[in-house]
């Protein structure tokens, strides 16, 4: 975010009455990590804080975060088409479709051509039914799967409608593939990574992601983290009032 741009955010800082920030989030850190970050860095006031669409740990970029009355706006914050960057590793499987457990499964690559990738990626474009991962935040009787997942417990999972609107294929260094995908709110590029290692008659985990864009808001226009505690904690004067929810 350009400096001038960033001057004019802090002149309207209101936490109480709503703020939508947009925060390019960091590796390692879960999203409920950056909220309690930001709840903390505004306390004493007691404000509402949430955010709109979970980023996995080992993800980055855009999570939108929202403050007192603006957590009302999150679900249709949430609703938004997304985009991300990241990498799919080919050859290999892992429990969480990612590199948050150790490859469990290896498989040959040979057969796969350039073009095989290219093809395969479209047939993934349009309407699709997709099963999320099993180390996922979906809860089910009021627990998270992920939970059951580490414990060694099977879970047993339902599919899901989702929509690819595009799966672009960036650059190949087999075993490492870059894309860009556009899609609907719900999916899980986890689990396209791993269906499309098996399309490809082969197994594969996603190795690296990057939310980009979220409905009109992009990356590019987020905050780094730090900076803008460091931020909020130098401006705790600018309309610091108790919300009336």
């Amino acid at each position: 975010m350009e400096n001038n741009e960033k001057d004019q955010i802090e002149k309207v800082f209101s936490f109480a009455e709503g703020q939508m920030l947009l925060i390019d989030k960091p590796m390692t850190w879960t999203s409920f990590d950056v909220v309690g970050k930001i709840r903390n860095s505004i306390k004493p006031l007691k404000i509402k804080v949430g955010h709109a669409g979970t980023l996995d740990p080992l993800a980055t970029g855009l999570l939108i975060v929202c403050t007192g009355k603006f957590t009302k706006k999150i679900d249709s914050y949430q609703a938004e088409d997304k985009e991300y960057t990241g990498t799919i590793t080919l050859g290999g499987t892992t429990p969480s479709y990612d590199l948050e457990t150790e490859v469990d499964e290896t498989f040959p690559i040979d057969h796969i051509s350039e073009q095989m990738i290219h093809d395969t990626a479209k047939t993934f474009e349009g309407d699709i039914d997709q099963y999320p991962p099993a180390h996922s935040a979906i809860k089910i009787n009021g627990e998270r799967i992920y939970e059951k997942a580490r414990r060694g417990e099977t879970v047993e999972l339902k599919t899901r409608k989702v929509s690819i609107n595009s799966f672009i294929i960036e650059k190949i260094e087999m075993p490492v593939i870059h894309f860009r995908v556009s899609c609907s709110k719900g999916t899980y590029i986890r689990s396209l990574a791993y269906d499309f290692g098996k399309a490809l008659s082969s197994g594969a985990h996603l190795s690296s992601l990057r939310r980009t864009k979220s409905g009109d808001y992009q990356v590019e226009n987020a905050w780094n983290l730090e900076e803008l505690i460091q931020k909020i904690k130098a401006h705790k004067e600018i309309s610091i009032t108790e919300p009336q929810l």
